[in-house]
Parts: C-alpha cells; structure tokens; sequence
C-alpha cells in the first residue's frame, strides 16, 4: 500500500527497467529498488520488510507484527445502565460524551472560521455548546488544524474556564505550538505518549494513536468506558498504520472529503472544469468505498460518519462552494447498511445516541433522541466581519511598506537547496493583482529572488493569493494550511508535479516561533 493515502501500487507502464510501480490514488510512482518516491521527488521512504538469515544461510522474511497496545490490560464490558454513556453531537467533528459521571469533548470547533476564512460551520451549534465545554472534565484535540483546533471557540471557554484540561498527543509538531500567539489563556494542556492508556477514573480510559501518513501532526483515539470502546479516527489517513480495534461499541470517522485545496484551485494544463470535476467526483467514490470497507472490516456495533461538516459560505468563495462537491452521510450510512449488520447514525446538532440502549436494542426508540422539533440544524448566516477585521488589518501593517520583508520572511522559513522557483502574487478578492501588492519570484535553489526567472532547467510554480490572508500568515509566522485548504490560492505549475518537499515544510515544518518583525523594523529604519 503507498505510503501517502493507501493506495495500491500497480506496474508503472512507463517503466522500461521495471524498476518503479504506480499507485491508483494519486499516481505517486515508487522506485521499489531504493524504496523512495520518484513523483513527488524528495517524499517518504517506503518502509521495507525486515530480512534475516536463517541457519542455513537461507532468507527468512519477516513482517513485523507488534502486539496491539489497546490489548494491555483487556477489561470485558460490563452492562450500561440507560443513560450512563451519551453521545451527544454538536458541530462537526465536536462530540461531548457523557461516561459515567464524567464528561469528555471531542474537537471544539463551534463559533468563527476555519483555515482563515475558507471554511465555516455548517451546523448550527446547540445554543448551550459553551455551558457544555464548560462542564467537561477532559477535551481531547486530535491535531493543530482549525476544524479542531479552534482558537475562537477556545477564547470564550478560557474566559469561563482557562484551567480545563486539554489532552493531546505527542505529535512532533506541537499540537499547541502557537497558543502563545494565539493570546488563548489555556494553562492545563497535557501532551500524552502514543499507545499508552490514560486512566481518568476507575470505570474510564482512554489511549491517543498516531497516524501512519501524517504522525508529525495527525492523531486519532480510543475511549473505553467499563470495557465498551469508542473509536474516533478523527481525519487520519491510516490512522495507527491500519491497525485498528475490531468490533467497538461505536466508531466515528471523517467522509467528506473536500478538505484541500486540490484541485478546484489549480488552473492551466489538465485543469480544465471538466477534468477536475470528474477528479473530485472519482475521489469522493473512492473515499465512500473506503470507508465502507474500513467498517466492514472493523464490524463496529455502530458507526456515525463526523468531521466533514463544514461550508464555503463566505461569498467570495461561491467558485469553490459550487465545485467542492463532498460526499453525503446518508450515502456512506447506506453503504454500510448494504453490506453488513453495523448500525449507522448521521448525527444532526444536539441529537443524543444512548450507547447503553442501543447495544442492547437497535431498534429502540429512544436509543438515538433527535433535537426537538423546529430545531435549527443548518446556518443560513455567519458572522463574518469580526473575523476578516483581523485578517484585513494586515494589509495595511507597517511591515509591509518595506520590501525587504521578502527576504526576511523566506530567510525564517527556512527552506532551500531545492531546485524549485515559485512566483508569488497578491491579490484581491477575484484573484486579480492588488494594486500596490508585491509580485515576486523565489528561487529556492540558493533562496534568491531575482528579477526573471534563471536560465537552468527548473520547475516552476505561480501562486495567487488574497492579500489579506497571505499577510496575515506572513506576519504572524502561521502554517500555508490557511492559504491552501482555506481556498485563499490559486496555483499554475510547470511540469505539472507536486512538490512535495516544498508544500510539507510550508504547511508542517515552518519554526515554531514567527518572524522577529520588530528587530527587522529596527533595522529599516
């Protein structure tokens, strides 16, 4: 399986020294002589299966096969009483369970945007979602991207309670790697090793895993409440590297899809509407049925489909609301349904799912207590202007009157000796150039920034994006995420290839503290 989102490799026509193979997915080719990707260049290492000697001086071929860490300690379940575990959904990919006497949420994301101002909520949170998080005992955040990680909703819980606990993993980025800059007044966050089970009280524990593709950023998790488990794999790719617990009580994962910036923002070449409309249209296929074999596979009692429910409201963005087609939660549920006994929950705001009622009876009326009657689920406003206040206040911020912030910016970023130039534009908000905005070439081979482009062979790349959004990630030192898979960006490229060193430093590996724009202020004048 390839090492990027899963897919199966097949012989690479192209290939006349049979050499490399071709994933289905995306088209990623793998040199299987030195186990590195060819297309991207400079990606991951595929890993290799373990080879010792026998006795015989034969090859033994091992793969490796570590025990499961939920196994440690097994506890078999014991009845629930009704009412004692409840699944309660508020917005997104935000649960607040009620286990026992104690109270856990998943994923704050329930006021303000996401990614910038490229995503927002498309549920109407229920009106007591504060009292709520209030009330918790533990929130788990599975990973620093702003549909969980959400620094508006988190703002109004510090006011009320900045001493919750906060639980996160051991991701080599840090979940919580800009709450200084953030100005979130959070003081019990507790970063946890993978595979280790944290006991919250004696019926209540839970274990934080890594995902297999992403394990710098990405992480999903196990609950278990006195021997039930619940598996949330959050937006892992291959979370815990395909090993996963089979038959829980409830599973929970994303579906949507939609959540990049590829392809709806990409232009000239292939990119034509048609083609990229048959892309997202394949790939939203192929995420339904893989999700639908992950279930069947697994064999939870219940599974709900979360985490993908999220619109392109802001008017700018009708382009990308119109073409961003994401799959539908009644067509993953269905299925499921076709083929196998799992029970299917599409979770609507404020809907309870009593765990102890359902695992007895499926078919009990009041297993799943639907929010009243007349309940608004759906938003049909947001509040945009507090938010594009911020974003709209860096255009005009004093470092930007000095064209030599280009070079200080890139020179923090801090990636070269890659022979890649990308010609970056700001622009207003139809993506045309903004008058008095920079245009601009970076040459990351020895990171110069010259006038035209070299004359070497070289890949290049031309960005486009909304002036607000890019200054505001540059003058606070934030992650490409809000630019990308905020829709803030519309790209070229020549060849049409991913870089994928290029894209992971910008949306992974920047440092972890922003440009020191006061010194360089000083220094200009």
């Amino acid at each position: 399986m390839c090492k990027h989102q899963g897919g199966l490799f097949i012989k690479d026509i192209e290939d006349f020294d049979g050499r490399s193979v071709r994933c289905t997915k995306h088209n990623w080719k793998l040199d299987v002589s030195s186990m590195k990707y060819i297309n991207p260049p400079g990606s991951f290492c595929q890993d290799e299966l373990v080879v010792e000697m026998d006795e015989g001086n034969g090859l033994l071929l091992l793969e490796l096969n570590p025990p499961n860490p939920w196994d440690s300690e097994p506890r078999s379940p014991e009845d629930l009483a009704y009412g004692e575990v409840q699944v309660t959904y508020l917005t997104h990919a935000c649960m607040d369970l009620k286990l026992g006497d104690k109270r856990m949420v998943f994923d704050p994301w329930l006021t303000g945007p996401a990614f910038a101002r490229g995503w927002w909520l498309l549920h109407e949170p229920p009106s007591d979602w504060l009292e709520r998080l209030c009330r918790a005992d533990l929130i788990y955040i599975s990973h620093m991207h702003s549909d969980h990680l959400s620094y508006p909703t988190l703002k109004k819980l510090a006011g009320r309670r900045p001493d919750i606990p906060i639980y996160v993993g051991n991701t080599e980025r840090p979940v919580f790697w800009n709450l200084n800059q953030s100005g979130v007044q959070l003081t019990n966050i507790k970063v946890v090793p993978f595979g280790i089970w944290q006991q919250v009280d004696k019926n209540l524990r839970f274990m934080i895993l890594m995902d297999g593709v992403h394990p710098e950023m990405d992480t999903c998790i196990i609950v278990e409440y006195k021997g039930h488990k619940i598996l949330n794999t959050v937006d892992c790719t291959r979370p815990n590297g395909g090993r996963l617990p089979g038959k829980v009580a409830l599973m929970m994962s994303d579906f949507a899809g939609g959540a990049s910036g590829f392809p709806m923002t990409f232009s000239g070449g292939k990119f034509t509407e048609e083609w990229k409309a048959q892309f997202i249209k394949t790939e939203r296929r192929k995420l339904l049925n893989y999700k639908a074999r992950l279930v069947k596979d697994l064999q939870p009692r219940i599974y709900c489909p979360f985490a993908g429910y999220f619109v392109e409201s802001h008017p700018s963005d009708k382009y990308i609301k119109e073409t961003n087609i994401k799959n539908d939660p009644n067509e993953l549920n269905n299925l499921i349904k076709k083929n196998s006994d799992v029970v299917t929950w599409t979770p609507r705001p404020g809907a309870t799912l009593d765990l102890g009622r359902m695992l007895k009876d499926p078919t009990d009326s009041k297993g799943i207590i639907e929010p009243p009657e007349g309940t608004k689920i759906y938003k049909d406003s947001w509040d945009f202007g507090p938010y594009l206040k911020i974003l709209n206040a860096s255009i005009e911020d004093e470092i930007f009157r000095h064209s030599s912030w280009i070079k200080e910016y890139y020179t923090w970023a801090g990636f070269k000796d890659y022979n890649l130039v990308v010609r970056m534009i700001e622009t207003d908000e139809d993506f045309s150039p903004f008058p008095g905005g920079y245009d601009y070439l970076v040459d990351f081979l020895d990171l110069s920034f010259p006038k035209e482009r070299p004359s070497r062979e070289h890949p290049y790349e031309e960005i486009r994006s909304r002036v607000d959004v890019i200054r505001h990630v540059v003058k606070n030192g934030l992650l490409w995420d809000d630019l990308y898979i905020g829709f803030q960006t519309r790209l070229q490229r020549d060849p049409d290839i991913y870089h994928h060193l290029f894209w992971n430093h910008f949306q992974i590996k920047l440092p972890l503290t922003p440009p020191n724009w006061k010194t360089f202020l000083v220094h200009c004048e």
